[in-house]
């Protein structure tokens, strides 16, 4: 078992000031694999030094430059690819497929915004057209400086990459705060910086709990902004402890997201894209499509098709192929989960598919997939993250109805629909509360495209221009032409 009390600073690694530990665990074994330092606030002052060290040089470097360190980044983690996937799933508990799905995503994160930060160096100093004779503006586009990542437990190397990367395009130097529940991923990003020879102070990576780390990395007078990828709860507090001196910031929040299947839909095809909505990573995603509404005319088939897709379901080893789905993250996750069953329990809710109908693994942070239909609007599973394998359905009579009912949450990340118009579910989609919307498919994420949304689902946007956006303040010179 590895005893991990150091912290990635100033490209070499240090010991923590810390003298608490963590474990961290094997969530299928229900094993301890490691033992990790909990942080120290001092060790957010000494990385906080670090990058404020070396913002000046990092961001005087033009974007083709730091291009090639990012670049860098994405050919480290190609090198490792196998071990860091199966790491992933020993770490995580998702399957070895989807660990494998994470490290194609984070390389191409990378990749793409290698090439945003190249294109940056065409976009400083553009002329603005101006109504007024004689005078002269440039725009140019600024790092904002130091800032602070946190990023959450189901994607490892994944949300570290959507924020890491439009970071160090941008120009700014970082200060990473990974979970303690899955940290031994993250490390290969300090040891890929050593490889590369990122300057030293540009990354930083801190290990730690929310006491050690994360809150001092919030409240921090030498973070200039902080991005924060979590639950709600946590995520009001970060930004509260931002809002004390003003300083920038982006939340990724929770989301209890909808798929809308409509009357002319096919139920054997709806059903997969179901399946994939919230069953995958055993629906420990934000973007989960948690809520099924499902019109009458075909609720009844698209149950029958769900169960038989749900029976087949394999839960055991991640690292077995054959394994469809691994256990929850946590023991702490299972019993969040496990209080929503109790709940359900409680409120009467009818299950077509729970953890009646099957026989769990004798080891693991196991949770049976769920299904339960006709889901009254005021269940407190319809309406907050469950973040499990739990879907909730019921039936509408028409489309006004089911943008309705979709739109009725306090949240608004994601959703899909289902139509065989696809002009109409197109329509459907404009119609739906949630910045990102998936039509006759599976969730697709991509480096091009925007990420994050509505309501309580968060501020701001990650991925595409605008996470490189988020990371930038504009600045104009104006004077005589």
């Amino acid at each position: 078992m590895q005893c991990l009390d150091s912290q990635f600073i100033d490209n070499r690694w240090v010991s923590s000031r810390g003298e608490r530990y963590l474990s961290v665990m094997n969530p299928y074994r229900e094993e301890t694999i490691a033992e990790v330092t909990a942080g120290h606030p001092d060790d957010v002052d000494d990385a906080v030094a670090a990058a404020r060290r070396a913002l000046p040089a990092w961001r005087a470097l033009s974007g083709a430059h730091r291009a090639v360190y990012l670049e860098g980044l994405a050919e480290g983690l190609s090198r490792r690819r196998e071990e860091l996937a199966r790491l992933s799933s020993t770490n995580n508990g998702k399957v070895l497929a989807e660990a494998g799905i994470d490290l194609d995503d984070a390389i191409a994160c990378y990749r793409y915004y290698a090439g945003q930060a190249q294109a940056l160096d065409e976009r400083q100093g553009r002329l603005v057209e101006l109504e007024m004779d004689g005078v002269e503006a440039r725009c140019y586009h600024d790092p904002v400086g130091v800032v602070g990542l946190i990023t959450p437990w189901n994607f490892p190397l994944v949300t570290s990459a959507w924020k890491l990367a439009p970071a160090l395009a941008a120009g700014c130097t970082v200060v990473l705060k990974p979970s303690e529940v899955t940290p031994l991923p993250e490390r290969v990003l300090a040891e890929i910086a050593q490889e590369i020879d990122l300057p030293a102070g540009v990354f930083n990576l801190l290990l730690g709990d929310g006491e050690g780390i994360g809150a001092p990395l919030a409240a921090h007078p030498g973070i200039d902004k902080v991005s924060f990828t979590g639950s709600n709860r946590v995520g009001e507090a970060v930004m509260h402890a931002a809002a004390e001196r003003s300083a920038d910031i982006s939340l990724e929040l929770g989301g209890k997201s909808p798929i809308l299947v409509m009357e002319d839909a096919d139920p054997e095809q709806a059903a997969d894209w179901v399946m994939a909505g919230i069953y995958f990573n055993a629906g420990q995603i934000c973007s989960a499509t948690s809520r099924l509404l499902v019109h009458q005319a075909v609720a009844d088939r698209l149950y029958d098709a769900l169960a038989e897709r749900i029976d087949t379901l394999v839960l055991g080893d991640p690292l077995n192929e054959g394994t469809d789905m691994g256990p929850l993250t946590s023991a702490r996750q299972r019993e969040n989960v496990q209080a929503y069953l109790a709940v359900a329990e409680q409120e009467g809710l009818r299950a077509v598919r729970d953890a009646s109908h099957r026989t769990l693994p004798p080891q693991g942070y196991f949770v049976a997939p769920i299904l339960y239909r006709d889901v009254p609007t005021q269940s407190r599973l319809w309406r907050e993250e469950i973040f499990g394998p739990v879907l909730c359905a019921r039936s509408i009579a028409n489309e006004e109805e089911a943008i309705k009912l979709a739109n009725d949450s306090d949240y608004g990340l994601a959703a899909t629909v289902v139509s065989a118009d696809r002009e109409r579910a197109a329509r459907i989609g404009r119609a739906l509360q949630a910045g990102s919307v998936w039509l006759n498919g599976e969730q697709l994420v991509l480096p091009e495209t925007g990420w994050g949304g509505f309501k309580r689902s968060g501020i701001g946007r990650e991925l595409g221009p605008w996470g490189l956006s988020a990371y930038l303040a504009v600045k104009h010179l104006v004077g005589p032409a």
